[in-house]
């Protein structure tokens, strides 16, 4: 099998609007795919609109979501590097790849959703019949897309991401730019939630793979191996 290569985004945004408050990348939601990638020998790129610097939510650094493989990463003077050094977007966008990924993180949601270089390599790769995913606030990067025939490529799909209420947990409500279960559901998507919020759900849609939550990122990693090695 040739090597697989993965392009996986992230946003450049640290700091929610009119607001103090710290966001940015939710650090597991890059750690598992990114191993699970690594340790199959694929090849990596990480990439974000601006390039750069990647900030990471404080709050995926704390003790009880800060899990062993994330903290592992979290403490790699290599992996703080690539953090530190992301590609920028329309640099490597031409390239060809069996993944494109889109992390999440409160950040996405106002990097990801007008970003026109996304759209248009994540419309190309899904109409390629090659494998797109998400997880959680990075499902907001899918939101705009339109297929070739005008239509947004999430309407009629069954996908996942992060929930109102699951925002009313995570004390966000306030502070989100928009509703992105909303969202989705104007997209005409067919929204699947689990059944105990802020726990692991992942919807496989065709070559479209959606996650709902941080504590998708496990399973995320799992399902997307799957699928790229045709298992």
């Amino acid at each position: 099998m040739s090597m697989l290569k993965i392009l996986i985004i992230v946003t450049n945004v640290g700091v929610y609007a009119n607001s103090k408050l710290a966001t940015g990348l939710w650090l597991s939601e890059l750690t598992h795919l990114y191993h699970a990638a690594k340790e199959r020998g694929y090849t990596v790129t990480i990439a974000s609109p601006k390039g750069g610097d990647i900030p990471v939510d404080p709050e995926s650094l704390k003790h009880f979501t800060l899990d062993q493989t994330s903290k592992r990463y979290w403490n790699e003077d290599s992996f703080r590097k690539l953090l530190n050094n992301s590609k920028r977007l329309t640099e490597v966008a031409d390239e060809d790849y069996d993944l494109i990924y889109l992390a999440g993180g409160h950040g996405t949601m106002y990097d990801f959703p007008d970003d026109l270089t996304i759209q248009s390599i994540i419309k190309t790769q899904y109409e390629s019949g090659k494998n797109v995913a998400a997880i959680c606030h990075g499902v907001g990067g899918l939101l705009n897309v339109k297929l070739s025939n005008g239509e947004y490529l999430i309407k009629g799909k069954t996908i996942t991401g992060f929930d109102w209420f699951e925002e009313t947990i995570a004390g966000r409500k306030k502070k989100v730019p928009f509703n992105l279960e909303a969202a989705i559901k104007a997209r005409g998507a067919n929204l699947k939630k689990a059944f105990i919020p802020m726990t692991s759900n992942v919807e496989v849609d065709g070559h479209l793979i959606t996650g709902q939550n941080p504590f998708s990122s496990k399973e995320m990693a799992k399902i997307v191996v799957r699928q790229l090695e045709g298992k």
